[in-house]
């Protein structure tokens, strides 16, 4: 266990680096005067924009050799400071806080959903290989992979909002509105995970302790409930770590989209308005989650299949 959790803090050591370091030098080689931006972004575009300009630029160093402002950066991020908004002038740990708790809320939600439409109709699926159960799960899988999280949250957007109004289509702050954006990225999720549960449920309904279970004369759900939700449990919570990377991804378009108050949301604003403090923490952060995802899928893993703890 200790040569694990310091394998997974050199991962999220190395991870920090490589994309604090990444986004500095991308930020850099956009086309455009990111001072203009920026105080812009602060007093907003007028007829005196080139004079704030060059107040931004030698207020914040920009004029400064790139080499330079990249080794104070480094020396900030071993130092755990992140810096200040170059828009807002506040905290970049402040403002992260909050949008992160928004995100986690989002995620979890987006998670729970996954997890109870995926496996469920995987369970079905891989009881009866080849079933109606089987062929339809299959083709809902299909469509809602292929469909991209944007165009999926249009649609539920049309038909939940403008059509039935049953839901708002954006904002913040109870169950109602949180609940368009995390079925979007839901129905992506349990697309995947409904194919993984089936083949592993087909898998374990394959096995030999399985069958014999069967001809002990057992009820069906006694025996899926003793020989086969574990067994077949552990490559899907396995695939939980991969889903990760769709499920931090899609936070980015689908907070946008539905105006939603994350750190996806920061993440585009900051972008847009060239503030690479808040570009730099949002990115470590959405980095550094999906270490601390993976790392908990492992452990789960780990939990549920003691034979990964013996020795080689």
């Amino acid at each position: 266990m200790r040569n694990f959790l310091l394998a997974r803090l050199l991962q999220a050591g190395i991870v920090a680096i490589v994309v604090g370091a990444l986004c500095f030098v991308l930020m850099r080689v956009l086309p455009g005067d990111a001072a203009m931006r920026i105080a812009a972004g602060r007093y907003g575009p007028d007829a005196r924009i080139a004079e704030a300009a060059e107040k931004v630029r030698l207020e914040l160093g920009l004029d400064r050799p790139i080499a330079t402002q990249f080794l104070e950066w480094l020396g900030n991020l071993l130092r755990l400071d992140f810096g200040h908004s170059l828009v807002t002038g506040g905290t970049v740990v402040h403002e992260l806080q909050v949008q992160l708790g928004a995100s986690v809320w989002l995620a979890a939600a987006a998670l729970l959903l996954s997890l109870v439409i995926g496996p469920i109709i995987g369970l079905f699926s891989g009881l009866r290989p080849g079933g109606v159960a089987d062929r339809m799960g299959l083709i809902g899988a299909v469509t809602f992979r292929a469909i991209p999280p944007f165009v999926l949250g249009l649609i539920l957007m049309l038909v939940f909002s403008k059509q039935l109004g049953w839901l708002p289509p954006a904002g913040f702050g109870s169950p109602r509105e949180i609940l368009l954006p995390a079925l979007t990225l839901a129905l992506g999720l349990a697309a995947m995970s409904s194919r993984v549960t089936r083949n592993a449920v087909a898998a374990v309904a394959r096995a030999p302790y399985f069958a014999f279970a069967r001809y002990k004369g057992l009820p069906e759900a006694v025996v899926v409930r003793r020989h086969g939700l574990r067994n077949a449990a552990i490559p899907v919570i396995s695939y939980l770590g991969l889903q990760a990377i769709y499920l931090i991804e899609g936070v980015v378009v689908v907070e946008s989209l539905f105006a939603y108050p994350g750190i996806g949301h920061a993440l585009v604003h900051a972008i847009v308005e060239r503030d690479i403090p808040m570009v730099q923490g949002t990115a470590l952060v959405m980095g550094l989650m999906f270490v601390a995802i993976s790392a908990f899928v492992d452990l789960l893993s780990l939990w549920l299949d003691p034979r990964q703890r013996r020795p080689a």
